[in-house]
């Protein structure tokens, strides 16, 4: 270390935090520490000249006049608010931001000697509290928002206090370091003082700093349009590196309606070129965002998405559509004057002509709920395709309602709708069982192959989808996708210009631009201007320029579902029956998009009794390879039947969906066969041992009959009292109740040994995939997820079933004689001795 010279010295002093321990090493290094000139130049390398006087100060023990003369000589700022401060602090005659003793060890004479450097710089300093340059500028940013009679701070001082006393906040403790943007918000003239005392605008302070140019200010008179639009473009002069984002552009825009002075000077740089970016382009892509979310509903969005549609019109379907919604969603549907309100809201935006496509694509959106503002419009304003006119018929809205209901059983959060439209419509019921038992029963030819890996994973059933956390693709949000002839047709098919709508255009449109350039410009989002502002006040000020970006996301991940929605599979279930063949469907189509949250309603809901189920789920989902959820192990467990299929517990005589479609499909066949009478047959049909559905309809009076001869009678008992043979009567009685209990047993043992012959199934099949695979080594020959699922899961039934099994026989049961190749011990085989032939 002492061959060492003094320029390399000082690079490892520099780069200490404190250099107490490496200056004890050695006499050199304690003197090389003592020099004024290696102090001075270590503050200014160490912290940089807007800090160094500040850090200086702290350390009173090591700074002299020779110290702080180098300093100033050095190209160390001074500015006229660290004097200030040194002096409140060192004298106590007022608090700031500094809570240690700082200046308070400088010795008296040191100080004395800091204070007559200053007096020499900028002659009388004032010093009483409230006069300080960081107190001129808080009251500066404070009163920019009070009408101008009232400021008593004007950009002018400012600018004095900047030009010829050096403002600048000296440490990144300062609160206002973080405030000082502002200042370029409010004036961007000051920008250039600014600069020259050392400050420099980051990028992260960029939306901080338009935000605020851009803020709603009623009571100040002179924050015009123009006045605005002259601030963006000084700034954006003096600074190239500024320029307002999308992100900024898209916040004014949520606010057209509240903050017009705002939404002009947007639309007056647009109009001058001065965005880098297309503001009509920008209108659509944000339009766009609002088709999944839950804050259409508010009235102040819709009234703000109106506004900007009428004055950024589009063709685009996607936001044709939002704006059809902001209509709809603000009319009351128990005003009399509905529709002539709808046309007061619709006419000034110059949409064309509403079609049929329009009402059916409002009405299986997740935010429409009423129907009533929908179909009063399609009866008073809306064409007919077939008269010409307009009103629809009362057939034709037949047609519409069965249509609109079929399509809402594959749309889960829709079901108050659906439950409207049922107990208002008496043909809904027939239309909702003839599409389920049509178009959604579940075969297992209907599944696409195993080998195809690819296609099982991505295969998704029709009904009981599950939400989850992903938003759904906009293709959903229409109705029909493929142009057709007017009207709607049998498969729920509309036609006419206005409904095509080409597949390209609408995969995930809502998305807006994402192009390279464009994300450079900023992602836009659904927070106004207002609320953004707020955060960015409510955020810590000395961490604020730590963020690039703030936004805020709430918990509420699931908002493009509607706040309060019925969920379709839930009201079948309550209307139809647990053991109906419709909610068999549902039941399946659940099990196979591993839709927790209906399973747990279908199989654990304690209100109403559960929905059976079946071996056929097991082999769907081993067709698909997918793993079961975990409720429907836990319902087998809780003592769920065992059924082969639906049809070993769906009685077609006694189930009604079953009936209703049989009635209908003979209808229909009946018909094909021509005019033909036949004799009717007045059939006497016996009531079933148990209750059947509400819904049922009743059998024909049994009045008139032959009563038949009564229970007590049948039974003939002559047991006397005391005997033997009562003895055994209750023997008899002890035994039947065994009986009952081993049945409730054998209900889990019948899952578990068919649950195993399925599981040996797919063992075999995968090894069969093993051998295959010999020649293919790029093939999957691993195990299925449900594989490894009914492994797992069947060993702990297994485990239960042997401990409920002890449980019930007292400690004294056989032990479980089941095979289980996976999890059976079987020891290994003793190694055969090669034996050498002797020479």
């Amino acid at each position: 270390m002492d061959c060492l010279c003094d320029e390399i010295l000082q690079l490892i002093f520099y780069e200490l935090h404190d250099p107490t321990p490496f200056v004890l090493l050695s006499k050199r290094l304690y003197k090389f520490s003592q020099d004024p000139y290696t102090r001075a130049h270590y503050f200014l390398n160490r912290y940089g000249p807007s800090t160094a006087v500040f850090e200086a100060l702290g350390r009173g023990k090591i700074v002299n006049e020779r110290v702080l003369d180098i300093l100033m000589t050095s190209g160390a700022d001074l500015s006229r608010y660290l004097c200030q401060l040194a002096m409140h602090h060192y004298f106590y005659t007022q608090t700031h931001f500094i809570k240690t003793k700082w200046v308070r060890n400088v010795p008296l004479p040191v100080f004395l000697h800091f204070m007559q450097l200053a007096s020499a710089r900028y002659g009388e300093i004032p010093r009483e509290k409230g006069q300080d340059d960081g107190s001129i500028f808080t009251s500066f940013l404070k009163e920019s928002r009070y009408p101008p009679n009232l400021r008593t701070t004007n950009w002018e001082i400012i600018r004095d206090i900047l030009e010829k006393y050096n403002f600048i906040p000296f440490s990144t403790k300062d609160p206002i370091m973080a405030q000082f943007p502002l200042a370029l918000a409010i004036e961007p003239r000051l920008l250039p003082y600014a600069v020259a005392n050392g400050f420099y605008m980051d990028a992260k302070y960029r939306d901080f700093v338009f935000r605020k140019m851009f803020e709603s200010s009623p009571n100040v008179s002179d924050r015009t349009a123009a006045v605005i639009v002259q601030n963006v473009q000084e700034l954006c002069r003096l600074d190239p590196s500024m320029f307002l984002s999308r992100t900024v552009a898209a916040e004014v825009c949520l606010e057209a309606k509240a903050n017009e002075t705002g939404y002009s000077a947007l639309k007056l740089l647009a109009k001058s070129g001065d965005l880098l970016f297309d503001l009509p382009t920008l209108v659509e892509d944000l339009i766009k965002l609002f088709l999944k979310t839950r804050s259409l509903t508010s009235a102040s969005t819709q009234v703000n998405l109106r506004q900007l549609f009428a004055d950024f019109p589009t063709s685009d379907p996607v936001v044709r559509l939002v704006i059809l919604l902001t209509a709809f969603l603000s009319v009351e549907p128990s005003s009399p004057a509905c529709v002539s309100t709808l046309k007061a809201k619709l006419e000034p935006l110059k949409l064309g002509p509403i079609t049929l496509a329009d009402m059916l694509n409002l009405l299986i959106h997740p935010f429409i709920d009423r129907h009533a503002p929908v179909f009063e419009y399609m009866k008073v304003e809306l064409e007919s395709p077939e008269t010409g006119r307009k009103g629809l018929t009362q057939e034709e809205m037949k047609t519409v309602v069965e249509n609109v209901a079929t399509r809402l059983l594959e749309i889960d959060c829709k079901g108050k709708l659906l439950k409207r439209l049922h107990d208002l419509h008496t043909s809904v019921h027939e239309s909702i069982i003839r599409a389920v038992m049509d178009k959604h029963q579940v075969r297992m030819d209907d599944l696409p192959d195993t080998e195809d890996v690819e296609a099982c994973m991505s295969y998704r059933s029709s009904l009981c989808k599950d939400k989850g956390f992903n938003q759904p693709p906009d293709m959903t949000y229409f109705w029909s996708t493929t142009p057709s002839d007017d009207g709607p047709s049998d498969d729920g098919s509309l036609g006419g210009e206005d409904a095509e709508l080409e597949s390209e255009d609408m995969d995930d449109v809502s998305k807006g631009n994402s192009s390279a350039n464009t994300l450079e410009l900023g992602a836009i989002g659904r927070e106004t201007l207002s609320n953004m502002i707020r955060q960015d006040e409510l955020l810590p000020s000395r961490s604020r320029r730590r963020f690039y970006q703030h936004y805020f996301f709430s918990d509420d991940h699931l908002s493009f579902l509607p706040a309060d929605s019925l969920s379709v599979a839930r009201w079948i279930k309550a209307d139809f029956g647990p053991r109906s063949s419709v909610t068999a469907i549902f039941m399946t189509h659940a099990v196979l998009n591993d839709n927790g949250t209906i399973l747990r309603h279908y199989l654990h809901d304690s209100a109403s009794a559960p929905v059976p189920l079946t071996l056929r789920h097991f082999e769907l989902l081993a067709r698909l390879g997918r793993a079961a959820n975990y409720t429907i192990f836990a319902a087998i467990q809780g003592g769920t039947e065992y059924f082969r299929s639906e049809e070993d517990y769906i009685d077609s005589k006694w189930d009604c969906s079953k009936r209703i479609y049989n009635q209908m499909k003979g209808k229909n066949s009946n018909s094909s066969r021509g005019s033909i009478s036949h004799p009717q047959v007045e059939v006497l049909i016996e009531h079933p041992p148990r209750a059947v559905s509400s819904n049922a309809t009743p059998g024909p009076s049994t009045a008139g009959k032959k009563r038949p001869r009564r229970s007590v009678a049948a039974n003939r008992s002559y047991v006397i009292p005391d005997s033997d043979d009562e003895a055994d009567a209750m023997m008899m009685e002890w035994q039947e109740e065994k009986v009952e209990v081993k049945k409730k047993v054998d209900h889990l043992q019948l899952w578990i040994d068919n649950l195993g012959e399925l599981q040996k199934s797919e063992q075999a099949k995968c090894r069969e995939r093993k051998k295959r695979a010999v020649d293919d080594p790029m093939a999957d020959i691993g195990k299925t997820e449900f594989l490894r699922s009914l492994s797992s899961n069947l060993r702990a039934l297994r485990k239960y079933a042997e401990e409920k099994r002890k449980s019930f026989m007292g400690g004294a049961a056989p032990e479980s004689d089941y095979d289980d190749d996976d999890y059976v011990y079987q020891a290994p085989r003793a190694k055969k001795r090669k034996l050498r032939a002797r020479t």
